[in-house]
């Protein structure tokens, strides 16, 4: 379980091809420090396992199936990215729960300069917009951040100058992928709203077929 508050701005070293995966090595000399084979290290957004470290470096093996529905499979060596460990429990909670586990890539619009801040549209997927509201939490590429507004096709969030400096969000222009990851919490509500219309209409049914028999 991960914050979505970036540790450390780290780097793809180099990119291994394995036929149906791809084994990363990515320098991240921070969250390596206390890092070990079998712990969990957040690319961008995706919860990835550590096969192993050495000098600042970390390597991690991913499938199919995570380079087929998140933006890892576009990055290339010298691409930078947003690392964050796990949470420790006992510790405060900085951003929001988040997961690690990408529900799908938008694709970055616009920026709009601001002042201070700089205001960012992304394009989201029809099947996700359900889960985005206004001053709800949102992950991008791993970041916790406040949705501003919420439309059918798109969102806007308000970066500070702090999240510019030092996450690849500051480096993003219009047209790149970027990983989304909804809040799980939506996600658990509206499956349990689900299952319970659905209960309540089978003890309907049931008190139906008591009242038939009578």
């Amino acid at each position: 379980m991960f914050t979505g508050i970036v540790e450390e701005l780290g780097e793809v070293v180099a990119i291994e091809n394995l036929g149906d995966s791809s084994r990363f090595r990515l320098r991240g000399p921070l969250v390596t420090e206390d890092a070990k084979h079998g712990d969990s290290i957040a690319v961008n957004g995706v919860c990835l396992t550590v096969v192993d470290t050495a000098d600042g470096e970390f390597t991690a093996d991913v499938m199919a199936e995570t380079l087929n529905r998140s933006s890892l499979g576009a990055l290339a060596a010298g691409s930078r990215v947003n690392l964050e460990r796990p949470m420790a429990l006992g510790g405060r909670l900085g951003g929001h729960l988040v997961q690690g586990h990408v529900d799908g890539t938008g694709t970055l619009v616009e920026r709009i300069p601001g002042e201070h801040w700089e205001i960012v549209k992304i394009a989201l997927p029809a099947a996700l917009s359900r889960y985005v509201v206004e001053k709800g939490s949102i992950t991008v590429d791993g970041v916790s951040l406040t949705v501003v507004d919420a439309a059918d096709d798109y969102f806007t969030i308000s970066l500070i100058p702090t999240t510019l400096a030092l996450t690849t969000l500051g480096l993003k222009k219009a047209g790149d992928p970027v990983n989304l990851e909804v809040d799980v919490l939506a996600k658990y509500v509206e499956r349990l709203l689900g299952r319970g219309s659905a209960a309540g209409a089978d003890l309907r049914d049931l008190d139906e077929i008591k009242e038939m028999d009578r």
